[in-house]
């Protein structure tokens, strides 16, 4: 064999290796050739086209303002993908017929997959809701971990995770409460990321937010507090021998007055309650990280952990 011949198929032994490099080379370049499509049309001037074409009455000038910038997502989506391995759900994410996908993909291992840019609409939430957002999709951030919804969540990918969470929310600088699950804005529906995922780790981080667990053990329920304290009303004021709860509210914040209902203050957490059943189980799973007994019905710790958060979100809605 010659030199020459040798040197020709060195080099095309090289090209098939860098070619092969990565196998979704092919639906990167749909991915580019879409990202363009969009680019042009961001970049369109409004009134490029002949406004006689118009049915709307426009103004003599094509006048652009100088004042604008990207809408930016305002919240982060949690799901864990429910499939065996992380290249299962590459590849489901690149089938065009699955019609799903999210913004990051982030394996058992750690490795992170950022598969949209962040400023595109990912197909990761479905029909959901969240505080007065119904589109989530077209707000929010998705991420996916490589979990089949049946094991723990591994070191390595709770890092990686909170290093994306953290350039995200510098990026965006979105709000703690913004950062849900998917159970959150679909209950009833869905339930991941699992009960072993950390949510208290991450609300500690500044991601998500969690029950002050001191608190609880502080708080008390209406009937419980005036029977052992009968007199501390009737010492601040006579009047309020007839008890106001609005005002025992701020008054006496660690007790549970009679006006408080589980309904009201899911829903002030940011619950969908159209199915009140479905938005406490989904509350079960994340917050009290139950697996065993998610069946729709809150005992008393679960009512005080609910009221912590209930009051934490109200905070935060006045703040």
């Amino acid at each position: 064999m010659t030199y020459f011949r040798k040197i020709l198929i060195l080099g095309g032994l090289g090209l098939l290796i860098s070619c092969s490099s990565n196998p979704y080379r092919t639906t990167n370049k749909i991915y580019k050739k879409k990202a363009k499509a969009y680019a042009k049309e961001l970049s369109r001037f409004p009134l490029e086209e002949n406004p006689n074409d118009s049915a709307l009455n426009y103004g003599e000038y094509a006048v652009g303002t100088t004042n604008f910038n990207l809408r930016r997502p305002n919240f982060v989506v949690i799901h864990h993908t429910a499939q065996d391995s992380t290249i299962q759900t590459l590849n489901t994410f690149t089938i065009p017929r699955t019609q799903v996908s999210s913004h990051y993909v982030i394996g058992d291992d750690g490795a992170v997959f950022h598969m949209l840019n962040n400023y595109y609409r990912a197909w990761h939430g479905g029909v959901g809701q969240w505080g007065h957002t119904t589109d989530l999709n077209s707000a929010s951030i998705g991420i996916e971990l490589d979990n089949n919804g049946k094991e723990a969540f591994s070191e390595a990918q709770i890092s990686s995770l909170l290093d994306v969470l953290k350039q995200l929310k510098e990026d965006y600088k979105i709000p703690a409460a913004n950062f849900v699950g998917h159970l959150d804005i679909a209950p009833g529906r869905k339930t991941d990321p699992s009960a072993d995922f950390p949510w208290k780790r991450l609300a500690e981080e500044g991601y998500g937010i969690w029950y002050d667990a001191e608190r609880i053990e502080n708080i008390q329920f209406e009937h419980q507090f005036f029977t052992e304290n009968p007199l501390k009303i009737d010492n601040i004021n006579p009047v309020f021998k007839q008890r106001i709860p609005l005002l025992d509210r701020y008054l006496f914040p660690d007790v549970i007055t009679s006006d408080f209902t589980i309904a009201e203050a899911l829903r002030i957490i940011g619950y969908n309650i159209d199915d009140l059943d479905a938005a406490i189980k989904s509350f079960q799973i994340h917050f009290l990280q139950e697996k065993d007994h998610v069946n729709g019905i809150l005992n008393a710790e679960g009512i005080k952990i609910l009221y912590d958060l209930y009051q934490k979100s109200l905070l935060e809605a006045r703040s």
